[in-house]
């Protein structure tokens, strides 16, 4: 199979209206989770932002590699939270989310 044929047949399957609405309900969950998780896990975002800003790279080399990149979100726990919580950080639109499972970062 080649590389175009493979993206057609993934574009095929990603446009089919259950799959998209099976993609939004992971989605609204997804955000129900990060707020109901945001009074515990918010002090992990301030961490992060805080180190991002001043360039303190030994907390950012504790945070958790845990990212979906394409989505924008990038988990700001403690590398090995998961077995405690779910990823967790904020979307570009500065909404909370929590997810399960990790994506390299390809943006």
């Amino acid at each position: 199979m080649t590389t175009d044929h493979a993206e057609q047949r993934i574009a095929a399957i990603l446009s089919d209206p259950e799959v998209q609405r099976i993609g939004a309900l992971i989605q609204d969950e997804e955000t129900r989770s990060g707020r109901e998780l945001r009074d515990e896990l918010q002090v992990f975002q301030d961490r992060y932002e805080t180190a991002v800003h001043t360039g303190d790279t030994a907390v950012l080399t504790q945070v958790c590699e845990g990212k979906h990149g394409r989505w924008g979100r990038i988990c700001v726990q403690n590398t090995g939270h998961e077995t405690r919580t779910p990823h967790w950080g904020i979307t570009p639109h500065g909404e909370p989310v929590a997810w399960i499972g990790s994506a390299p970062d390809d943006d």
